[in-house]
């Protein structure tokens, strides 16, 4: 079953249950704005997805995206007085990009088919709880090398390894890869390999590899 969803391309990857602030200013996401707020669109909800090739402004920039992305969810939109808006977003559910209209909205529209998880063996879900302590093990690891700090984390246990990813400069196909994992256990371990090469990395650097459009902590400009 496949639903249409506005588009909202971007230079970094919206995790599942992970917060996102957005800029807002080119007048197609002023009007995407406007259409959320005012129920034009339903469910306050617009697709997140990577661009694969292309930047972020300006029409036809995004000449290729990544094929599965993430529902966003506004939870808040503050006008601007010159008409801009600052947004603070949450991600939902993910979906596969199965074509996408570039006529019918001064936006992207796409139809999209919602992705799901696939059930875990048994032998595979009595493992779960043996690879969140690796997992937050090496997030600890990594938050120490980085920032010379050990968060704590709360987050629901299907959710931990968008959680930790969120919470750490990992790249664009990092993030990508985890987004496009349909396995608890398998986002767990490719987790804690990346935090494991990263701690790494930053040991031998004495610095945090990491590019600027990637600080997750930053709000994103259209």
């Amino acid at each position: 079953m496949t639903t249409t969803l506005p588009l909202f391309p971007l230079g970094t990857v919206l995790l599942p249950g992970t917060s996102l602030p957005l800029h807002v200013f080119e007048p197609r996401y002023r009007q995407l704005t406007v259409d959320l707020m005012t129920g034009e669109l339903p469910d306050r909800s617009f697709g997140v997805v990577a661009i694969r090739q292309g930047w972020e402004v300006g029409p036809g920039n995004a000449t290729a995206l990544h094929t599965v992305g993430c529902e966003a969810l506004l939870h808040d939109a503050k006008p601007l007085p010159d008409g801009r808006f600052d947004l603070s977003c949450q991600g939902g559910r993910r979906f596969k990009l199965v074509s996408v209209d570039t006529e019918s909205a001064p936006y992207l529209m796409g139809t999209v088919e919602w992705v799901d998880d696939v059930a875990s063996p048994p032998e595979v879900a009595e493992m779960l709880p043996l690879l969140e302590e690796r997992a937050r093990a090496a997030f600890s690891r990594y938050r120490r090398a980085a920032f010379e700090d050990d968060p704590v984390v709360e987050s629901p246990a299907e959710a931990l390894a968008y959680c930790l990813a969120n919470d750490c400069l990992l790249t664009l196909e990092d993030r990508q890869r985890l987004l496009e994992e349909r396995s608890e256990a398998r986002r767990l371990r490719m987790v804690r390999r990346a935090m494991h090469r990263e701690a790494g990395i930053i040991t031998a650097l004495h610095a945090v590899p990491a590019p600027l459009a990637e600080l997750g902590h930053l709000p994103h400009r259209n």
